[in-house]
């Protein structure tokens, strides 16, 4: 639980994942980055019966936005085998994602964003450039349907 009269934020490079595999020891995977979010659509409408000349809003649907994990290439094909088993047509291979925010001695976790009945909806490698010394490079973006924090 994040601690509420803290006076400086929390650094953003101590974060875990967990891709829902259902191992309950470590991570699957070290991530570099990833980005959460959620959008809630806001409608206009105007009554006519009204005499005030302007639109009313109201709250609408609320969309999870995509996320977007980068990471080194690792050699792992657990990632692999998961976008397989969707692309295979398994509705039933959503996972939920956990992603955890650490203090910054890792001793506690502040912050906990868990990304439900998440799929892989785009996995891409590279680019490989032969004149360069980067790391390769795999970018994996879920959808999911709903977040929750903790």
């Amino acid at each position: 639980m994040p601690t509420r009269k803290r006076n400086h934020p929390y650094g953003k490079f101590n974060f875990l994942v967990e891709l829902g595999a259902g191992d309950t020891g470590a991570p699957q995977a070290a991530f570099q980055e990833c980005n959460i979010g959620i959008e809630v659509t806001v409608p206009e409408f105007h009554s006519r019966n009204k005499k005030e000349n302007s639109v009313r809003k109201i709250t609408g649907l609320n969309k999870s936005t995509d996320v977007t994990f980068k990471r080194g290439v690792i050699g792992s094909m657990n990632l692999f085998d998961w976008l397989n088993d969707i692309r295979n047509g398994n509705q039933a291979a959503t996972r939920d994602v956990t992603i955890q925010l650490q203090s910054k001695d890792h001793r506690a976790v502040v912050q906990t964003w868990k990304l439900i009945r998440a799929r892989i909806i785009k996995f891409v490698s590279g680019p490989m450039k032969a004149k360069g010394t980067d790391v390769a490079m795999e970018e994996l973006t879920l959808a999911y349907e709903r977040l929750k924090m903790e």
